[in-house]
């Protein structure tokens, strides 16, 4: 029996998904493919943190959504410890700021769920070679709102810039009046991972209070809304301009 090259030893994968279900036709999938197999599973953002590091995987696929957390953390923490890891994100749920987050934490792609099988059997190819696998209509969306100019959006509280995009969405429903157990069943957060997003962004906004982080939300909001409104006006404004040429045609 000959020894494997480099180049045929099969990919490692590594599966974290709160679903057995998922995780069982994962497993299917990439067993039947003769260049790659599982080296092994995670159902929680614990395990997964445990096991990880002594299975050695060369690409870790990873629910966005886990019972005790999140994969984005999983992503990051298991990259600091395996820097040639590629994370490849898998979610049902098309989030701009789950993907901004995910691109942050250095995931290599960001997949949704309805994935054919090929696709993403073809997507684990991807970024075990090293390349980017994201989702194109996701990321042409964000790329859209990354490349809106500065000058088009409102004056607002010069704290917020320090929040993260998952900070942001906790601050603006805690502005909703929610409570922790509300806000996490509305982002699919663990409570306690929602805890630690307020402990951060209250320290971050310099307040000691929800309270006082909610008034900063109504007022972020206030200028979101006048923003629309400046939109709105600026769009009916060509709409005559348009209306006025077509008059003097």
């Amino acid at each position: 029996m000959t020894d494997l090259t480099a180049a045929d030893t099969p990919t490692r994968v590594f599966l974290v998904d709160d679903h057995e279900v998922v995780r069982r036709g994962l497993r299917d999938l990439i067993d039947d493919e003769p260049d790659m197999r599982v080296a092994g599973e995670a159902s929680t953002a614990a395990q997964a943190l445990a096991r990880g590091p002594a299975l050695r995987p060369d690409v870790a696929v990873l629910d966005v959504r886990l019972p005790d957390g999140d994969g984005i953390t999983v992503c990051r923490e298991l990259r600091s410890r395996m820097p040639c890891l590629a994370c490849l994100m898998l979610t049902s749920f098309d989030d701009e700021d789950a993907l901004l987050d995910a691109i942050m934490a250095g995931a290599a792609g960001y997949v949704l769920k309805q994935i054919k099988g090929s696709d993403l059997v073809s997507a684990v190819r991807t970024v075990a070679t090293g390349q980017s696998m994201l989702d194109p209509a996701t990321t042409a969306r964000l790329m859209r709102s990354l490349r809106e100019p500065e000058a088009a959006k409102p004056p607002e509280d010069e704290r917020l810039a320090a929040l993260s995009g998952r900070e942001r969405s906790v601050l603006e429903l805690i502005g909703e009046g929610l409570t922790n157990r509300q806000i996490a069943k509305r982002l699919y957060l663990s409570e306690k991972t929602v805890k630690n997003h307020i402990s951060r962004l209250l320290g971050k906004l310099g307040v000691e209070r929800r309270v006082q982080a909610a008034v900063i939300a109504a007022q972020a909001h206030g200028h979101e809304a006048h923003a629309h409104d400046g939109h709105e006006h600026d769009a009916e404004e060509g709409r005559r301009e348009v209306a006025g040429g077509d008059g003097r045609t």
